[in-house]
């Protein structure tokens, strides 16, 4: 009896142990998803990255969310619109972002760390990049009460260009006023207003001939895109959307050879786009940069510029802004 007594006690003991051991298995991936979720949290949000570049400082955008415990991406290059990462980790503090290879180019790695409110890092791939970058937490930009207009300003005198800079002032910039109109003709520069702005209405007119592209950008940041919407170009890449952030709805057409105008209503990040007279954006938040910007720094005012770096001929005329009068 004594025996069978003592076989039995080992045998609870045992039965026991392994209860207790499948418990503690049982718990570790809950309890490992746990602790990658709170190393996740302080990286979550959306950045705007300046990236130190043998040709100048870039403006790029990271947002980082959390899904089912993991760390995931959303990021722009230097053109383009902001497109799923293929990974991203975060460990020891250490946040590495793997962004598509179309956008740095393959094997680009982006590896960084926070110091204080800032991100701080480096970016390198197997071609021999080595890019210093950082990242500031992106503004809310919330403004609060109904905006006061002052007075309109007239961009484009009609007769020169006055008033306007080339980004890239070389040989091939083919910008010129035919008829009251600023025209570019083929591939070309940006052309980008000498002032800046915070929040405003402004008012544009523009013609496509051919199948242009172009933009005109809102603080020299977010793009009001130009293109005829194909089976190929999906709606926000298309005329009146924010460059792949803002489809416009109802969807919007090119008539090509034809006068079209904008007028949009840019306070903080709230833009409205009409078109036409019909409104297409109403009152939508844009979540950070478009390709193409000037900069990333959300929170500074900035200029209008007309995108001039794409194939095709287009014209503007009749570009009238109304800043918003600064609320003592």
């Amino acid at each position: 009896m004594k025996g069978q007594r003592k076989l039995f006690l080992a045998l609870v003991v045992v039965a026991l142990l392994v209860s207790w051991g499948c418990s503690q298995n049982a718990k570790s991936p809950a309890s490992s998803s746990s602790s990658e979720s709170a190393s996740i949290k302080p990286f979550l949000g959306r950045w705007d990255l300046t990236i130190k570049t043998p040709t100048g400082d870039r403006g790029s955008w990271l947002e980082i969310s959390e899904k089912q415990g993991q760390a995931e991406g959303l990021m722009l290059g230097f053109g383009g619109h902001a497109v799923p990462t293929d990974k991203v980790q975060v460990k020891d503090g250490t946040i590495v972002v793997f962004p598509r290879k179309d956008l740095f180019g393959e094997g680009t790695e982006f590896t960084g760390k926070l110091i204080g409110e800032q991100l701080v890092g480096t970016a390198t791939n197997p071609k021999g990049v080595n890019w210093q970058w950082t990242g500031q937490r992106a503004p809310s930009l919330e403004r609060t009460g109904t905006p006061k207009w002052g007075k309109p300003i007239r961009l484009f005198n009609g007769r020169n260009l006055d008033g306007w800079r080339l980004r890239n002032p070389v040989p091939t910039a083919v910008w010129s006023v035919r008829h009251g109109a600023m025209v570019k003709t083929a591939k070309s520069s940006d052309i980008i207003t000498t002032s800046k702005f915070e929040d405003f209405k402004l008012h544009v007119e523009f013609k496509c001939d051919d199948s242009c592209n172009s933009g005109v950008y809102l603080r020299g940041r977010y793009e009001v895109q130009i293109a005829e919407p194909t089976d190929e170009i999906p709606p926000n890449l298309s005329l009146g959307a924010i460059y792949g952030f803002i489809a416009p709805n109802p969807a919007a057409k090119v008539r090509l050879g034809k006068w079209q105008s904008y007028d949009i209503t840019l306070v903080g990040r709230t833009v409205t786009v009409v078109l036409d007279g019909q409104t297409i954006i109403d009152h939508r938040e844009i979540p950070g940069i478009t390709g193409g910007a000037l900069d990333s720094d959300e929170a500074a005012p900035g200029p209008i510029y007309l995108q001039g770096g794409e194939h095709g001929q287009v014209a503007f005329r009749n570009i009238v802004i109304t800043p918003a009068l600064q609320q003592s």
